[in-house]
């Protein structure tokens, strides 16, 4: 299995990301080009996916990019990993929901490596945390399905300003929070990116 493994510093442009991702899903499918995981940091933008609504947005005055993958509103911003994937599903099985599950099994294998015990919702996708009798949000997960390649990524929050959800309302939920792997235990979290990588690409090869 031929992924190249790509790690931005600096932070990226969201557009520009988008753009790099659709310009390797086009090789890809021609056989041009590899595979990809990419881990990187956005700066601050709010982006809305294609169920998002309206009036989920309570600050009118957020830099928001409308997007073409799943799910509604989300932040993206200093101190929170972003592993974007162009993942050629024609090489494995042709079922989105396995694809999500094996994105999900991985951030919760990532996070058991740090005794942190985290878990997925069939009726709400991302990676949940339950703090005391509250259940919050540490990573989000959106993706597009084009020429049966899966991309975009999902968001993981490490020290992210948690402050900035406030002018959204969170993927469309409510009735629960939102957190990050500093609140919930502060530890070194330094090598993380590797372990996650290294488990998913582990998880796509099952």
């Amino acid at each position: 299995m031929n992924i190249q493994i790509k790690k931005s510093i600096k932070p990226i442009k969201y557009d520009e990301a988008i753009r790099f991702m659709e310009n390797r899903l086009l090789k890809i499918d021609s056989n041009k080009s590899n595979e990809l995981i990419w881990i990187l940091e956005h700066r601050d933008i709010y982006t809305a996916g294609t169920s998002s609504q309206e009036n989920e947005i309570i600050d009118k005055s957020i830099n928001l990019i409308k997007t073409n993958r799943g799910g509604k509103i989300t932040y993206h911003g200093k101190g929170q990993l972003i592993c974007y994937f162009v993942i050629d599903l024609k090489k494995r099985k042709k079922d989105i929901r396995k694809f999500i599950s094996t994105i999900e099994k991985t951030i919760i294998d990532t996070l058991k490596f740090y005794n942190i015990d985290t878990f997925s919702d069939k009726k709400n996708i991302g990676i949940w945390y339950k703090d005391k009798n509250i259940t919050k949000k540490v990573a989000a997960i959106g993706v597009k399905v084009s020429k049966w390649i899966a991309y975009h990524g999902f968001s993981l929050n490490i020290d992210n300003d948690l402050k900035k959800y406030d002018a959204i309302i969170p993927c469309g939920i409510t009735d629960k929070g939102i957190t990050n792997l500093k609140n919930i235990n502060n530890q070194n979290y330094n090598g993380l990116e590797n372990k996650l990588i290294e488990n998913f690409i582990l998880n796509l090869e099952n």
